[in-house]
């Protein structure tokens, strides 16, 4: 029966192939059957029935349908094998065979006896063998070809075909493959191909190129796997026709044609499959490409629309046209160079146009959405650019009309210098009043060109720019230009006047004419005595008159106007000056923000880092200080004040005063000037500095701009000095003056801590000193009197070399090192030595046989340092700046003082008629008292302002007291701080210079002033001070002290009554004493320092004790020595 069986491949059978039971030789019979042949195999019997059937059905599905269809030939060899054996064969061949026979030749054993039995079996038993076909037994090989021919049959059936078993199941595994794998690489194709095309197309670039890269993977490894499966088939070909390879005159058999032939389809199926595919990528990768490329313009073109809408809203701040012809330029310069930093980008606007339009010219598939946004970009462009034309051409305008006006502000000026330089006195004759005439006349003819023709053309001709300001501004230049001219035809109708005189006829002879020599107006005589002559010459006699009245009336209008053309010069001159403030400060500020944007920006630009060296990172500081803060100033505050004063600029002085606590930025600047000088020294050659100036087309190097800060605050005295002088009779000569003193005070300032900052070996803060006042280099030499002090400074013959800093609190003594390097490097050094307390400061004016110096002593002279200046207007300016010092601090102590006197003098016990002592019942007072008296700035406080000596009457005060209202500036100091130097224990040695020159000593006796001035009548007056006990009072009362004679006291408050409260500094007791039992403690001392050139007698009654009070006020800056 003929059973379905699935279809097998060789791979499936392997081994049951290899057992070679049965074969397909490829032969075939004459109709083209083709041939199974089952060989000598004693085994056969064992051959399991299941894979018995799967060989054959194998073998009977390789041959194509048709050659099957017309039937196989079964050659049975059984040639070695017995009867039995190949009717077994034979029944089984034919009971499993699966396709059609058409005939079966069996080869019989060739022995003689089973030869035999076999013809008599098969006689016996045909009917066993029945079958669809017929079955021949052949007793030879011989006769098997006469069935089937030689060339068809296998060597060992006697035949020629070219068969190997291993060789062929080698093929037909290998065909199976390679057909198995083009079925599989189609498949793969077919799903690739369907996932392409239902891919959806990403909306942003990087998504496009994620699935643009993924999907050309993919297509790579089918290539690649393509590229496998035909080299496969290649090969399996090439093993085909190897037999032809070897010897061209074999021939391939049916079975290996056919497998030529498969192999063959299954190339040419798989090319076609590749090609297919190829197509389809080339579609699917040029979508894809196309979709990168629009994802690619539309983030371009929002990246770019984005720009030109910022370039269209900066575009629309461009409003000003200027308000001079430096503004009009320096903003028709900043739109220039603000289109050529835009250009890149309407550039690139205008590229990603093109880019558009050529996306659409290769036929992009989103062609409906290029289009609109190609044609918003040509549009966008040609708004801007339209837009930077308009203000362009207005700003044109505006420079046009500025130099218009400059021109006629400039012929204005020039006109009236021609008018002030024309001498009126030689303009009297006709000559000069001619030459005179002529020059005017010639300068006339220049009008043409530079003045204003018609106010009404220039407001048709530039009404777009003609802002309220511009037009009054055009006003105000036409008005000036018609007020000049009108003074040209003034002075040219006067002149014309003058050139038209007629030389004087030549007199004839009249009587007296001496009279008429002498005086243009004869006397009441001469014209009595004239009165008898003809009346021609009564004419002629009053004709000179006349002429000579008018000459003097012409003078008079002449010196009138000549004063003011005076005034027109010098407001012209102002103008000059103002014009050149504004006009330098203009540069002064872009140079700056030249150097901020080209240098200090840059340094933090991440494409310039690689240019600078690695002592140059994170110093921008250093370079550069705070020239930041210094633009910022100038840019929005100090340069739009100064163009206020345009129209009025003798008032500039003002606008100085207003900022002049701005300009203490400078201070800082210069103070860091010399590490920024030695950082570029060092760093000057590095690449960054070059690629900036290149970049800028500077000509200068960096440093040449880092030193405009410098040179422009030193610039602004210079133009101050020139305002001034032209200046000095106008509303804001003041202002300027002040402004002037300012600014050289800031000067100073900055001079002076140039120097503060290269002290070195100072271990506390300098700020703490107060205010630097003066700075300067001298020769000292010492003197201290004490004995614990150095021996190397108890007296030097030779002077030491100091540099001192005059502070508010103190005075600074160092030493000045030699200056090294160059430039700002050149900068000397100081190293500190000593510092002196100014509470305990005094000063001698001068020094016996030396003008140039003075002394400074300190503590009661214990020490003492003589001066030794330059010059002696150095040593002026020194002591002068000391005695400011020390009277600002007498005069805050004295205010100090009296306050306190007022609120102490309700607390402080008094004497009374009850028995009270100032230790019962005013304890708290007296707790009070001594709690003051620890303050070292309060021991003036216990003297009120009315106990004060009352200034010496008219005639009675010192010849050198000046009055203190007009000389409130000039008020010489006291030798001590606070003007306290009745208050301290000791008295000044007696060795003190005798040539002291108003610090040193004063021979009267203290109160002396008060006696003179109340001729020793009625109580005694408080002078605060120490005192000595005159009259013995040991037993006391319930309101006095006990003293002896010859006790020191010191005098706290003054009683009624005659009595004083003092302290006894023997007993250290507090009590109630008569007035006249006390004697001034240093009453015969003639060396008691005072201040009698320049105070009252009030100054000389409290100030003419002991010492300087170093143990009482040097306290709060008794830590500056050392």
């Amino acid at each position: 029966m003929h059973q379905d069986i699935t279809p097998l491949c060789a791979a499936d059978i392997k081994d049951q192939l290899k057992k070679r039971f049965a074969y397909l030789s490829g032969g075939r019979g004459q109709d083209g059957s083709p041939v199974i042949t089952f060989p000598d195999y004693p085994a056969f019997s064992d051959v399991p029935d299941k894979e018995f059937q799967n060989v054959m059905t194998y073998l009977t599905s390789i041959p194509s349908l048709q050659d099957a269809g017309i039937g196989f030939i079964l050659v049975i060899d059984r040639r070695q094998d017995k009867w039995t054996s190949v009717k077994a064969s034979v029944l089984r061949i034919a009971a499993s065979f699966p396709a059609n026979l058409q005939l079966v030749l069996v080869l019989r054993p060739t022995g003689f006896f089973q030869r035999t039995l076999s013809d008599l079996a098969f006689k016996f038993n045909r009917d066993d063998f029945k079958m669809k076909v017929p079955v021949i037994m052949l007793s030879s090989v011989p006769e098997l070809h006469g069935y089937i021919d030689k060339s068809q049959l296998t060597e060992d059936l006697g035949g020629t075909l070219d068969y190997c078993h291993t060789r062929w199941l080698y093929h037909r595994t290998a065909i199976e493959s390679f057909a198995l794998m083009v079925k599989q690489t189609a498949q793969m194709l077919q799903s690739f191909g369907t996932e392409l095309a239902e891919t959806e197309l990403p909306n942003d670039v990087q998504s496009t190129s994620s699935v643009l890269c993924a999907h050309t993977e993919k297509k790579v490894k089918a290539k690649e796997d393509m590229r496998l499966a035909l080299n496969e088939g290649q090969n399996i070909l090439e093993s085909i026709r190897e037999p032809l390879a070897k010897s061209p005159e074999q021939s391939l058999n049916q079975d290996q044609l056919d497998n030529q032939t498969t192999v063959q389809r299954l190339l040419a199926q798989l090319n076609e499959t590749e090609a297919a595919f190829d197509e389809f990528w080339a579609k699917h990768q040029q979508k894809l490409e196309q979709c990168l490329q629009l994802r690619h313009f539309e983030q371009d073109f929002r990246e770019v629309k984005a720009s030109l809408d910022v370039l269209a809203q900066k575009i629309a701040t461009f409003t000003d046209v200027g308000n001079s012809l430096a503004h009009a330029e320096h903003l028709l310069k900043d739109l220039t160079s603000f289109e050529e930093k835009s250009s890149a980008a309407v550039e690139r606007a205008r590229a990603l146009s093109l880019e558009g339009e050529q996306l659409i010219d290769n036929k992009h598939y989103a062609v409906d959405s290029i289009r609109p946004k190609c044609h918003e970009l040509r549009h966008l462009c040609d708004q801007f650019t339209a837009e930077v034309g308009q203000r362009r051409g207005l700003l044109n305008k505006s420079l046009e009309l500025h130099s218009l006006l400059e021109a006629s502000m400039k012929w204005c000026d020039e006109g009236i210098y021609l008018l002030a330089s024309q001498p009126v006195d030689k303009c009297q004759s006709q000559d000069g009043a001619e030459a005179a005439l002529q020059e005017i006349e010639k300068f006339l003819e220049t009008g043409a060109e530079n003045k204003i023709q018609e106010l009404n053309k220039i407001y048709l001709d530039y009404e777009p720019i003609l802002t309220q300001d511009l037009l009054e501004h055009v006003q105000k230049v036409f008005q000036k230009q018609e007020s000049m001219e009108e003074m040209f035809h003034r002075r040219q109708a006067s002149l014309k006047k003058l050139a038209a005189k007629q030389t004087r006829p030549v007199q004839p002879v009249a009587p007296r004419p001496e009279a008429l020599t002498k005086s243009p107006c004869p006397s009441p005589g001469v014209r009595r005595g004239s009165e008898n002559n003809s009346s021609e010459g009564s004419a002629l006699r009053r004709g000179p008159y006349r002429r000579a009245k008018s000459e003097m009336s012409e003078g008079r209008q002449g010196r009138s106007s000549s004063t003011g053309e005076e005034e027109e010069s010098l407001a012209i001159l102002r103008r000059h000056v103002m014009n050149e403030l504004l006009d330098t400060e203009r540069v002064y500020v872009e140079e700056l923000l030249c150097v901020l944007e080209g240098y200090a920006a840059e340094m933090d630009n991440p494409l310039m880092t690689h240019l600078l060296t690695a002592g140059l990172q994170n110093k921008k500081d250093v370079l550069f200080g705070n020239m930041e803060e210094i633009y910022h100033f100038h840019n929005r505050i100090f340069l739009r004040e100064l163009e206020n004063y345009i129209d009025c600029p003798e008032l500039v002085g003002r606008c100085f005063l207003e900022r002049m606590e701005e300009f203490q930025i400078y201070e800082k600047y210069c103070q860091n000037k010399p590490r920024s000088e030695s950082l570029w020294r060092q760093c000057s050659d590095c690449p960054f500095f070059q690629e900036c100036q290149k970049k800028l087309d500077h000509k200068l190097s960096l440093d040449s701009y880092l030193l405009k800060p410098v040179q422009r605050i030193t610039k602004y005295q210079l133009l101050l000095k020139e305002m001034l002088k032209y200046s000095k009779n106008c509303e804001g000569a003041e202002d300027l003056q002040e402004a002037l003193s300012s600014i050289l005070g800031i000067l100073k300032a900055v001079n002076d801590s140039m120097h503060l900052i290269a002290i070195t070996g100072y271990d506390g803060n300098l700020s703490d000193l107060g205010k630097l006042l003066m700075q300067g280099s001298f020769s000292v030499w010492t003197d201290h009197k004490k004995g614990h002090t150095k021996v190397k400074d108890l007296a030097r013959f030779k002077p030491m070399q100091r540099h001192l800093f005059l502070h508010e609190k103190a005075v600074l003594f160092c030493k000045k090192r030699e200056e090294n390097g160059e430039g700002y490097e050149k900068a000397p050094s100081y190293s500190y030595k000593q510092s002196l307390n100014m509470t305990a400061v005094g000063i001698t004016e001068n020094v016996k046989g030396d003008a140039k110096k003075f002394e400074i002593w300190y503590n009661a002279r214990e020490e003492v340092y003589i001066i030794q200046a330059p010059t002696p207007e150095i040593k002026a300016a020194w002591v002068n700046e000391i005695r400011k010092v020390l009277t600002s601090q007498l005069q805050a102590c004295r205010e100090a003082s009296q306050h306190r006197a007022l609120e102490q003098s309700q607390s402080l016990p008094l004497p009374a008629s009850s028995n009270t002592s100032p230790s019962k019942g005013n304890t708290r007072n007296v707790k009070k008292l001594e709690e003051r008296k620890t303050d070292p700035l309060s021991l003036e406080g216990y003297v009120s302002s009315t106990t004060l000596p009352k200034p010496p009457e008219k005639g009675k005060a010192s010849p050198t007291s000046p009055d203190k209202k007009a000389k409130r500036h000039e008020v010489k100091s006291d030798p001590t701080p606070f003007g306290l130097q009745g208050w301290s224990k000791t008295s000044h040695p007696l060795e003190a210079p005798e040539d002291n020159d108003g610090w040193s000593s004063a021979e009267e006796p203290i109160n002396s002033s008060d006696a003179e001035e109340e001729g020793g009548v009625g109580p005694r007056k408080l002078v605060p001070g120490k005192y000595t006990i005159v009259v013995d009072d040991e037993k006391g009362g319930p309101n006095t002290l006990a003293v002896r004679s010859g006790d020191m006291v010191e005098v706290v408050q003054e009683g009624d009554e005659g009595l004083w409260y003092v302290r006894n500094l023997t007993s250290s007791k507090e009590g109630w004493v008569p007035a006249s039992s006390l004697s001034v403690l240093l009453s015969k001392s003639s060396s008691a320092q005072c201040l009698s050139s320049s105070e009252s007698s009030t100054g000389s009654a409290l100030l003419s004790n002991s010492s300087s009070c170093s143990e009482s006020c040097g306290g709060p800056l008794s830590d500056l020595q050392g």
